[in-house]
């Protein structure tokens, strides 16, 4: 019996053959490779899906967190750069520390502190509580991630900001696992003053490489994002704002995501169809994380206490596995001496990380392989 991957990217690649080799041949016979038409197609037909007004596209999510964050500093005046400062006059965005170094990455990139706060175990999501045990007068932002690709309510979140006397503060969705993802008054990504995107192409609207996007309905959060993308340029060769850097999505991955964006919903509701074929198999001591508004399945994550004797059992079936995270970010040993600060014990994250494990879920796996997989969890002893 042939081994089921985690994933399997060249099956979707030749299913939607002729409408990404289409879309490739447009662009190349163009001659225009960068900015150009399915830039903007790609931003319009994007935005009009969220529900939002602006859609900048950039090079990658990463690219993109660094940005909307820069671009919602911008907006506050207590915005200290990091070079040359003491890490105490930094200001602060509070984030988790199980989604995979991403916010992190992007705090210490604009000189700000990363405040980890704990999460929900069933959700594997951001606690609320957690939040607002976090908020400071050094507060700057929160960062909201979808992880797995379940909704965080950020209704709730902005909620508690307002009623917590924050209600300046920023909240940043980071949707890069949750394309699609319907929220409690819409799409997620249309929700907070800012959101980013990555289509990697492992995401459930992925490039064939790397790509990007800042999705926004604040005009002036649009404007900084659209400068700070292009060198902070406020015209043609002329830099009006620093922090800017060259992070562009190029034509062929705008021409790629615009082809494969219709199929979109359909590509996730296939993937919750996985996820519950499993949670229907699954034993007790083995859940599925799930947000109880609902998601998009990006990865399919289990949670158990027997986590490696699992996964062997898996193994000996021919089931691929993986761990999503491994390490929490305050854990890392590349950030260990980069300003940070712990909320609380952050004892869900901690007792998760040991429990985590990632089997497969791709829209394109066969109703055997599904099956496959379904009876491996259900037939697991401990």
């Amino acid at each position: 019996m042939d081994p089921i991957p985690l994933n399997d990217l060249r099956r979707s690649c030749l299913l939607q053959a002729s409408a990404l080799e289409a879309a490739a041949g447009t662009v190349i016979r163009s001659g225009w490779w960068l900015n150009g038409r399915y830039n903007a197609e790609f931003a319009k037909a994007f935005s009009e899906y969220l529900g939002a007004k602006h859609c900048i596209g950039v090079a990658n999510g990463t690219d993109a967190l660094e940005i909307a964050l820069r671009a919602l500093l911008s907006q506050d005046a207590r915005y200290v750069a990091a070079d040359g400062r003491d890490a105490s006059e930094r200001l602060e965005v509070i984030t988790v520390a199980n989604a995979g170094g991403y916010s992190t990455a992007a705090c210490h990139l604009v000189g700000c502190t990363p405040v980890y706060v704990d999460i929900d175990r069933e959700s594997q999501l951001v606690s609320i509580d957690g939040i607002a045990g976090a908020l400071s007068r050094k507060t700057a932002a929160v960062v909201v991630t979808h992880l797995y690709g379940g909704v965080v309510d950020v209704p709730a979140v902005r909620a508690l900001l307002n009623r917590s006397g924050h209600e300046s503060v920023p909240i940043l969705e980071d949707c890069a696992q949750a394309h699609g993802a319907v929220g409690p008054a819409g799409k997620v990504g249309a929700f907070g003053d800012v959101s980013t995107f990555s289509f990697y192409p492992t995401k459930n609207l992925g490039a064939l490489g790397d790509g990007g996007a800042v999705v926004t309905s604040r005009d002036d959060i649009a404007e900084q994002v659209r400068r700070l993308h292009q060198y902070g340029w406020t015209e043609k060769y002329r830099i009006g704002i620093p922090g800017g850097r060259n992070s562009r999505l190029d034509e062929l991955q705008a021409a790629f995501l615009l082809a494969q964006l219709p199929q979109l919903d359909a590509v996730n509701e296939r993937r919750q169809e996985i996820i519950r074929s499993y949670t229907a198999a699954a034993p007790k001591h083995v859940t599925f994380a799930m947000s109880p508004l609902g998601g998009v399945a990006h990865l399919a994550v289990l949670l158990t206490e027997t986590r490696d004797s699992l996964r062997a059992h898996l193994h000996r079936l021919g089931i691929a596995s993986d761990i999503h995270y491994p390490v929490l970010d305050c854990d890392q040993i590349g950030w260990r001496d980069s300003p940070h600060r712990v909320s609380g014990a952050l004892a869900i994250s901690r007792a998760s990380v040991r429990q985590l494990l990632t089997v497969p879920c791709f829209p394109t796996m066969s109703d055997a392989e599904v099956e496959r997989v379904a009876v491996a969890l259900a037939e697991y002893r401990p």
